[in-house]
């Protein structure tokens, strides 16, 4: 019994085309510079348009806390200057000194002083930050009943 005979692909010319086709070219070096610095190119700028947006988003973050802030301690202050209004003030000594405020929201504030200055015509309350850029100051006045 004879047995057929295997065709290979070095037998087969349609096999061995396509397999020389596969066969890849070392890219020169010229190329593979060009190609480097076209990726350089590229890194930079993605890198020059990425920058100022996330400065924007730190910035908007910064801005945000800070008007957050503010309006904190501008419901604290009026809340508190109510209740003085309405004859609370009597309790303290005409001249500035510190005021603790019964607030809980209070602990969202960063670290500053209310300070309360009681005069014989008028009744100041104001916040005052410590740290800049966090609000600022806010203060109310009535004139005292």
């Amino acid at each position: 019994m004879v047995m057929p005979k295997r065709v290979t692909s070095a037998d087969s010319p349609a096999r061995a085309n396509s397999r020389s086709s596969r066969t890849r070219t070392k890219p020169s070096a010229l190329q593979c510079g060009a190609l480097m610095i076209e990726l350089l190119v590229a890194i930079a700028l993605l890198t020059g348009a990425l920058l100022p947006l996330a400065y924007s988003f730190a910035s908007e973050k910064r801005l945000a806390r800070a008007s957050y802030q503010r309006a904190m301690a501008m419901e604290i202050v009026d809340g508190e200057m109510e209740i003085l209004a309405a004859g609370e003030w009597m309790n303290f000594k005409q001249g500035t000194q510190d005021y603790r405020v019964r607030a809980a929201a209070a602990t969202n504030l960063p670290p500053g002083r209310f300070l309360l200055s009681v005069t014989p015509s008028r009744l100041r309350l104001e916040w005052r930050p410590e740290i800049k850029m966090h609000g600022g100051d806010v203060s109310r006045e009535v004139k005292r009943p």
